[in-house]
């Protein structure tokens, strides 16, 4: 069976135009960037146009721009780094956020940090009478998203930096889901500190990157040699680099058609969803085009997503990262949905290689497999 794959947001499939970018410098040119003899100049030359390439497709200069393994590297590079030279006050994050935020911002409680999420509102978009309470106190830093990965629930980033440069915070954005989905501007975003991502956008996994305000100061957390400025030690993953500068190019070139296709392709199969008596959360807000999460009433998640994928479709529960927990999402909890029915909750996210046919396929199958399990649990109550 050739399986549907309608995951995107967890990871995205190495574009061939990327893949064949990164090849020479798989084989051939493999020198080390940091080597002073030739092949060491030329994959120093390499690296530096890529970063002037990334830099260009989030609207920053690129000695912005530090390579990290990821985006969860990229983060806690951020988070810790910045927290480490600022004396402890209150550090400010969202509470949808991804674990690789989270976690790092609760670690700052025991440096002496007071800790304070952000709530949201029941479609999922920061509340910002709660976020001006919370600036009502000293803080130090602010941690809020840009596009959530569950929802695809877009933030308006750019009013909370004011606010939060206003009461002399630093802040940082995850803007992993967001890029090559929406047009980035680094600047206009008025952040400190910006987060990336190569593998949610047709790049190879185990490479990202922090864009920095080159006013702020950080501690790096990968201590060794000089790389990156000294602020990430460790040989830079020059395939990887090379290959994040070329999908970052083809997603920017693409996003306005994509996103045009993925919306049409949503529509329909929102109105498959509703038709069957789903749940859609987020759908008040403004959302990433290609992503859609929804429950059905009395059918539990789990066994959703693994009929589906019996019946040859790759959707997600929730995040990738978090999958293993049978705990309903953080992220639903937070936008106050009972948890019952944040347990059913499926996320459908779309790709390049999807199409409005299957879309149709899906939301057939869907019905079919909702009836199915709906007669069983009746069996099972009598």
């Amino acid at each position: 069976m050739v399986q549907v794959y309608f995951d995107h947001n967890a990871t995205t499939p190495l574009d061939e135009g990327v893949l064949a970018a990164m090849m020479p410098w798989m084989q051939g040119q493999f020198g080390n960037p940091s080597s002073r003899h030739g092949f060491g100049r030329v994959a120093r030359q390499a690296v530096e146009v890529a970063r002037e390439r990334v830099a260009d497709a989030v609207g920053a200069h690129p000695s912005q721009v530090v390579f990290t393994s990821g985006g969860t590297e990229a983060n806690n590079l951020a988070i810790r780094g910045m927290a480490a030279v600022l004396s402890p006050s209150q550090v400010v994050w969202g509470s949808i956020e991804h674990p690789c935020v989270a976690k790092p911002c609760l670690s700052l409680k025991m440096q002496g940090w007071a800790l304070r999420p952000l709530a949201v509102d029941s479609a999922g978009r920061f509340d910002m009478v709660d976020l001006a309470q919370a600036l009502q106190a000293k803080t130090g830093l602010v941690s809020v998203m840009l596009a959530n990965n569950e929802t695809g629930v877009l933030q308006d980033v750019a009013f909370i930096a004011r606010q939060a440069r206003a009461a002399g915070a630093c802040v940082h954005t995850d803007a992993v889901q967001a890029l090559g989905k929406i047009r980035l501007d680094f600047a206009a975003l008025g952040v400190h500190a910006m987060s990336l991502s190569a593998h949610k956008v047709y790049g190879p996994k185990g490479v990202g990157a922090l864009v920095l305000d080159k006013r702020v100061e950080l501690l790096p957390q990968m201590t060794g040699g000089g790389h990156e400025k000294g602020l990430r030690a460790g040989t830079e993953n020059v395939p990887g680099i090379i290959g994040f500068a070329a999908a970052c190019e083809l997603a920017n070139g693409r996003m306005e058609q994509d996103g045009r296709r993925f919306g049409l392709m949503r529509a329909e199969l929102e109105a498959g969803v509703a038709a069957l008596g789903g749940v859609i959360f987020g759908a008040r807000a403004q959302r990433l085009a290609n992503t859609s999460y929804f429950a059905f009433p009395g059918v539990e998640g789990e066994t959703l997503l693994m009929a589906l994928d019996r019946a040859g479709f790759a959707v997600a529960s929730g995040s990738a990262c978090s999958s293993g927990s049978a705990e309903p999402s953080p992220v639903l909890l937070a936008m106050g949905v009972e948890p019952e029915l944040a347990k059913g909750a499926v996320r459908v996210s779309l790709g390049r290689s999807n199409s409005m046919q299957q879309i149709e396929e899906f939301v057939r199958v869907l019905q079919v497999e909702l009836e199915r399990l709906r007669t069983l649990s009746a069996v099972a109550v009598m």
